[in-house]
């Protein structure tokens, strides 16, 4: 009998740990991802124009917000670079969570068209390969002008810092990425039975992030709840923001919930990633 096989179990390979499992495909991902790198800079000239491009048409997302302050002070109790503070943290963290898993997106079309089925046989798990198929390095313009918005609206803003409120700061556009990354995984496992539910996915991240650009008092209490304790997307930045503020929260959520952005993050990662784990065994080839 081989080592580590019980009886009744068939001789072949050790069953892979877990942990194995996500190295390689962490380091499948990191391969493919470098390959694509090295494509995109065979032409500098043109990635750094589309990168350009990418950052100059998701800012006029914010331009769209200045403009509205030219005519208002304030929007649901907001001053512009409190606004820009939730616009530029979550447009940060979707670009970081687009820029990694981005073409999860695609699942859709590799399952229409048989593509999917390569992936099957090769060494790597298989969301690592669609993951960084195609890797459009591009998408950082999205970040980076999250970034510069979100730099210059804590520049402009009186918070009252401490080592928990400057800590809070990265903290809240990683763990948003993470987040948004969960619900791309999630939407990428709703492919498999939907089919052709690109849009279903996009609702909820290009939505959710429009949406948590301006702030939470403008919306209704229902909605917040929605997006608090069902599709978390409030931890996203709305949450962190408002004790970053100073400000009290809509639902009447204790200081401390600010924290705890991370831990949602890694919460809805679970399901999502058995949800993906599901739709792909369920999932019997075109036949072609």
């Amino acid at each position: 009998m081989a080592p580590g096989l019980g009886p009744g179990r068939p001789a072949g390979p050790l069953l892979v740990p877990e942990r194995s499992r996500v190295v390689e495909g962490l380091r499948g991902y990191g391969l493919i991802v470098a390959m694509w790198i090295r494509a995109t800079m065979t032409y500098r000239t043109s990635f750094f124009l589309s990168t350009a491009g990418n950052a100059a048409l998701t800012l006029l997302d914010f331009v769209a917000i200045f403009i509205m302050f030219s005519h208002v002070d304030v929007l649901g109790g907001f001053t512009l670079p409190e606004t820009a503070l939730l616009y530029g943290s979550s447009s940060a963290s979707l670009g970081l969570a687009d820029l990694l898993l981005g073409n999860t997106f695609r699942v859709g079309l590799r399952v229409r068209d048989g593509s999917l089925d390569t992936m099957l046989v090769r060494p790597v798990p298989v969301l690592a390969q669609i993951a960084a198929d195609r890797f459009a390095l591009r998408r950082i313009g999205r970040t980076g002008q999250g970034l510069v918005v979100l730099g210059w609206a804590l520049s402009a803003l009186d918070v009252d810092w401490t080592v928990g409120k400057v800590l809070l700061v990265p903290v809240m556009v990683i763990a948003g990425a993470g987040i948004f990354s969960a619900v791309m995984v999630a939407g990428a496992a709703f492919q498999f039975v939907a089919g052709d539910a690109a849009e279903v996915q996009n609702s909820f991240t290009a939505g959710g992030n429009t949406m948590l650009q301006y702030p939470p008092t403008v919306f209704g209490k229902e909605l917040v709840r929605a997006v608090t304790f069902i599709v978390p997307l409030a931890f996203v930045n709305w949450l962190p923001a408002l004790h970053l503020l100073g400000r009290p929260d809509p639902l009447g959520l204790p200081g401390w919930v600010a924290y705890l952005s991370p831990l949602v993050a890694l919460a809805v990662f679970v399901p999502a990633s058995l949800a993906w784990r599901a739709g792909l065994r369920m999932y019997r080839s075109t036949g072609s």
